[in-house]
């Protein structure tokens, strides 16, 4: 069986590994999709561009791409720093393996970005991480729950044996007490109810969500929207994903408003699509990337391990239930949500499968 061009091309599109092809003179012949994403750029447009258009990197590995075209020579470099066109410093290995091709010598490039293999071992970390907390809380929440009916029972039974009314405002202290702890206990759970999923626009619930905000802040805060408008439809709960998004928003709108003036605050809604992205141990063809930004105090660092987990909270009068709900829904949809802060910005990104029917093992 003969392979054809256009299977060849097939393969190569779909390789996780970004995968160049230079001419002898250093300009680009193919990029596939994998090294479009990692580089940021368009492999239609930059047909043609020199190396160093793409990204630069130093002196020496450009004689290094010069002397392998020369003497045919291959060669692998590990933890090369490469800045791409957008500013975005990646860490990389990258092999350079010399092709001749009808009396030419083409270079291969395979650049394996090791940022992004941190960032897997990270993200499986946070989701074991999640799934063990979740644990410890439903264990919890049933050792609360048994004994708090116990004491509401015992004293709705006692409530009925005392002998004057006005003795009863003591039992009805112990009802509504252990009421409370047990709604407490079931927020801290979340929702049993499982997602009703629809294919949904997420910009309908990112502009639900900033017209929320801006009833409640009076139009005191800036939003800022950007939208990726050629973003698929994606398979959601409309309105789990609305109460994810608004918990975080809030958060950001409490933090500025805790630093300075809340009109001097300012949030960013942004989506864009992202191929080959991998969650927990599937990857997938093409993800919805949403990032909530905004320009408050920051999150503490003694807090940014901890950030997901139920009670935690950085404000004084904060139920630190608004982040674990939050990270619940989005688990329900087989997403992601990361956290990166500094004083001054902090950034949530919402990872959400767009193929959740088919993912790619």
């Amino acid at each position: 069986m003969t392979i054809s061009d256009a299977q060849h091309r097939l393969l190569l599109d779909n390789l996780t590994t970004a995968t160049l092809l230079l001419n002898a003179e250093l300009r680009l012949e193919y990029m596939n999709p994998a090294a479009e994403m990692l580089l940021a750029v368009s492999g239609q447009r930059s047909h043609g561009q020199f190396i160093s258009e793409l990204f630069t990197e130093s002196v020496e590995a450009l004689g290094s791409l010069r002397q392998a075209v020369q003497q045919a020579h291959p060669f692998t470099k590990r933890e090369a720093q490469l800045t791409s066109l957008g500013g975005q410093s990646i860490t990389v290995d990258y092999a350079v393996t010399p092709i001749l091709h009808q009396g030419a010598t083409l270079l291969l490039l395979e650049v394996h970005p090791r940022d992004r293999l941190l960032r897997i071992t990270k993200e499986e970390a946070q989701l074991s991480k999640q799934e063990t907390t979740k644990m410890l809380v439903r264990g919890l929440a049933h050792e609360i729950k048994n004994p708090l009916g116990g004491i509401r029972g015992a004293a709705q039974l006692l409530a009925r044996e005392l002998p004057e009314d006005g003795l009863r405002d003591y039992t009805n202290v112990i009802i509504e007490e252990a009421d409370r702890l047990r709604n407490l206990v079931d927020r801290m759970l979340g929702s049993n109810k499982l997602p009703s999923l629809a294919m949904t626009n997420i910009h309908e619930v990112l502009e639900r969500v900033c017209s929320l905000v801006e009833a409640e802040s009076q139009g005191g805060i800036t939003l800022v929207r950007d939208y990726d408008p050629s973003l698929p439809d994606v398979l959601i709960d409309r309105e789990q994903m609305i109460q994810a998004v608004l918990n975080i928003v809030r958060n950001a709108m409490q933090a500025i408003g805790a630093q300075n003036a809340l009109r001097l605050g300012r949030i960013s809604l942004r989506s864009r699509a992202v191929r080959q992205f991998t969650i927990g141990h599937i990857r997938h063809r093409l993800v919805a990337r949403v990032e909530i930004s905004d320009n408050g105090p920051g999150i503490p660092a003694e807090l940014q391990d901890t950030l997901f987990y139920p009670m935690v909270s950085g404000r004084p009068d904060g139920t630190g239930l608004g982040l674990a709900i939050t990270q619940n829904i989005i688990s329900q949809h087989q997403g992601l949500i990361e956290c990166e802060s500094h004083p001054g910005h902090t950034t949530f990104s919402i990872f959400l499968p767009l193929e959740q029917g088919a993912p790619v093992s």
